[in-house]
């Protein structure tokens, strides 16, 4: 599954676009607004007061809560700033999240260009990260 901010749903498209996805993939939350991370994914206001919405605390938050919202072993969120408002972060910088039943883990990139890049490199490298997490490879943190 899916919680899907900065990418406004890319992941779970590019997801979805695999003939017989509907075998595997559960679905995905886009949760755009502050009020969604926290009412449906169950992210704390306090994570957000203390580390900003754009931040890896979050990304951890949502990606857990999409799990249990969704039913799934393993749930995917990111959180960032595409631009051109910065939410407190430099523009191009994205948290990816993934949880399972393992964990749950974050790590931040970041990219230069536009909007469509930002989300796009995003979206291959949470997709990614998915992989490594399904594998039982959890990536370093720095």
């Amino acid at each position: 599954g899916t919680a899907e901010s900065a990418t406004a749903g890319s992941i779970s498209s590019r997801l979805t676009s695999q003939p017989g996805s509907s075998a595997w993939f559960r679905g995905g939350i886009v949760a755009y607004h502050e009020d969604i991370k926290v009412g449906l994914l169950n992210v704390s206001p306090m994570t957000i007061d203390k580390h900003g919405v754009v931040s890896e605390a979050v990304a951890i938050e949502m990606a857990v809560g999409a799990r249990r919202v969704l039913g799934v072993d393993v749930a995917v969120s990111v959180t960032g700033s595409a631009g051109p408002d910065p939410l407190g972060q430099e523009v191009g910088t994205m948290i990816i999240g993934v949880a399972t039943p393992d964990g749950a883990h974050a790590r931040t990139v970041r990219w230069p260009g536009d909007r469509e890049r930002i989300r796009t490199y995003t979206t291959t490298a949470a997709l990614h990260m998915v992989r490594l997490a399904v594998d039982g490879v959890w990536w370093e943190t720095s």
